[in-house]
């Protein structure tokens, strides 16, 4: 027989035991707050620590949406540089407030009369604003002018970009790389076509180097001063170089330099001109290709407003999800800087200092509609192209929930990346099992990476995943977020006591 003090010392040891049990099981089942490591999270937090992150540069929030399951909160009310992850706030905002169906559309007017084959007068270009005005739509407009019997513009081509009102212009990007040409660079404006980008082309063959741009722009010259080699590898597109200079003209002289061998071809894109010159540019290259000849000038200005004015063309763009989704895909800046300022242009009111603040304004209105507190907010172009912009974690989580009950869901969310699949989630995540299990946007800007959106446990159920590092080595990063979208598909699975105790 055990001895009575044997027993009741293995008894207390059995009540230590299972007292340690239930508690860290009810720390399993309690939503951690901000800064509480828990299950889901230990293994986030092992891979930071394998890259010597502090805890305190990563904001983690994950919340199930339709199914069992506990939120986990890291740092979630401290506001981050959300990087392009910002896009998300605006397309949601414009879904819902512009509607899914809505288009913009660029006006061809007239203060003058057709006279024969003759234009008699001024041809106003109505900027839209229009994210992605193309010049394939551009050359269906000058298209129906000449198939209206018009051949000659006697008169200035008139470039109205009121449709923003920017008096102050747009505040500097400071961007830390080396190719101020670069095409995600381009500023919003009214006038925008064709993204502003300028496609050069070059191909070796027998003949020697042949160089064009797409699309041609009158006021562009090639200077191809590239070295022609009779055999050798194709070289890879960095390896050439690309230099836009001004002549005495007023004309943009781009330099191209490299090596490229017989066979070989390459290509770059490149922002040269700005928005109003490259539009009168195209619109005018585009005319004359149907010859048509225009007689006056090419200026800004506004149309009249008044009944001397006639309307002679129009062209739609396509409707709201589709910009939306070309946005979110591949996380398109200028065009989503075209749909904030669209906002504002839209919902503007006396007081507001321009669009860029009336959009703002527009914006934190319809966040507190959705209950979502927007203080510690911060909001500059609504691209996340921006050393300014903030949003805290559980903020973005709070507008993925909102999202997800919107009667627009299925527009926002069809237009994020799919996990292992297209747009910038293409290349990520490949190798874990979790090819479509996701939809989720990335973010990444010098000392900046995120990732937001919506991805499944295996349990099926749909959890909005939110994460940012703002680090100088935020770089190095992509792993942790990646970890965070695998640990949330793993979390259906009970944790082990050792993980529990994380």
């Amino acid at each position: 027989m055990s001895h009575p003090v044997a027993v009741k010392a293995r008894f207390l040891r059995l009540l230590s035991a299972l007292s340690c049990l239930t508690l860290l099981s009810m720390l399993g089942a309690i939503p951690a707050h901000a800064g509480s490591p828990t299950p889901l999270l230990a293994p986030v937090l092992e891979a930071a620590k394998n890259l010597k992150l502090a805890d305190e540069h990563l904001a983690v929030t994950a919340i199930p949406l339709n199914g069992p399951g506990d939120a986990r909160f890291l740092n979630a009310d401290t506001p981050f540089n959300p990087g392009s992850i910002m896009k998300v706030v605006t397309t949601y905002a414009a879904l819902e407030l512009l509607g899914p169906t809505y288009q913009w559309h660029t006006r061809l007017y007239t203060d003058g009369k057709i006279s024969g084959n003759t234009l008699q007068g001024n041809l106003y270009f109505a900027g839209s604003g229009d994210p992605k005005l193309t010049e394939e739509r551009l050359w269906l407009l000058m298209r129906e002018l000449s198939a209206m019997g018009i051949d000659h513009i006697q008169g200035d081509l008139v470039l109205d970009a009121s449709a923003f009102n920017l008096p102050n212009g747009i505040p500097d990007f400071d961007d830390d790389g080396d190719n101020p040409n670069a095409p995600f660079l381009v500023e919003p404006h009214a006038l925008l076509t064709n993204l502003n980008v300028l496609r050069i082309r070059s191909r070796a063959d027998e003949r020697g180097i042949h160089t064009w741009t797409e699309p041609t722009l009158n006021g562009v010259e090639i200077d191809n001063r590239m070295v022609f080699k009779d055999y050798g590898q194709c070289p890879r597109r960095y390896q050439f170089d690309y230099q836009p200079t001004l002549t005495e003209n007023g004309h943009t002289r781009i330099t191209v330099t490299g090596v490229l061998p017989k066979g070989c071809s390459t290509s770059s894109y490149l922002s040269v001109m700005d928005q109003g010159d490259y539009t009168g540019a195209l619109i005018t290259g585009l005319w004359q290709q149907l010859g048509g000849t225009l007689t006056g000038q090419i200026r800004q200005g506004l149309r009249p407003r008044d009944a001397s004015i006639e309307l002679l063309a129009t062209t739609s763009s396509r409707d709201l999800v589709t910009m939306v989704r070309d946005i979110n895909k591949w996380s398109n800046n200028v065009m989503v800087r075209q749909l904030f300022l669209s906002l504002g242009a839209k919902f503007r009111q006396p007081g507001d200092r321009d669009d860029l603040a009336a959009a703002e304004r527009t914006i934190r209105e319809w966040l507190a509609t959705k209950g979502i507190d927007s203080k510690g907010m911060v909001f500059e172009n609504g691209s996340g192209l921006s050393r300014l912009e903030r949003i805290s974690a559980r903020q973005m989580a709070s507008l993925l929930q909102q999202a997800w009950e919107s009667r627009f869901a299925a527009e926002l969310i069809a237009s994020l990346p799919l996990i292992a699949m297209d747009g910038t989630m293409r290349r990520r995540l490949g190798k874990a099992g979790m090819a479509g299990l996701g939809h989720i946007k990335t973010g990444s800007l010098k000392n900046v990476r995120s990732i937001a959106g919506f991805t499944r446990d295996e349990n099926n159920t749909t959890w909005a995943v939110v994460a940012m590092v703002n680090h100088h080595q935020a770089w190095r990063t992509e792993t942790i977020l990646d970890s965070v979208i695998k640990q949330v598909h793993l979390a259906a699975r009970p944790p082990s006591i050792d993980t529990a105790r994380h």
